[in-house]
């Protein structure tokens, strides 16, 4: 069975995904890997808005805030959070990302 295609509209929060293809019109995909969404890049889903639109990622150690409708565009491969991460606590004080109810 092959493995079923994930974009990057369907990620989970905190999850981290590396950037397999950018689809879409040719300009549309040259604004995107201008931003640095480009193939092989390693992307994290930082916060979703209030709505569920629009999702606020970590690209290259910097903050980018894109459409959902754009998202789904970017085929991703899901990564394994590196454990360094994973042990560290949140910084005190910091304000965690929460999934929006309903948000889909």
């Amino acid at each position: 069975m092959a493995p079923r295609v994930q974009h990057l509209s369907e990620l989970e929060l905190a999850q981290a995904a590396d950037i397999e293809h950018v689809g879409g019109e040719r300009s549309f995909r040259r604004r995107l890997m201008e931003l640095g969404l480009v193939p092989g890049t390693r992307v994290e889903l930082k916060a979703v808005a209030p709505l569920g639109d629009p999702l606020e990622l970590l690209v290259r150690g910097a903050s980018l805030s894109i459409r959902r409708a754009d998202a789904a565009l970017v085929r991703v491969a899901p990564t394994a959070p590196s454990p360094a991460k994973a042990a560290q606590p949140a910084a005190r004080g910091a304000l965690k990302a929460s999934p929006v109810r309903g948000a889909q």
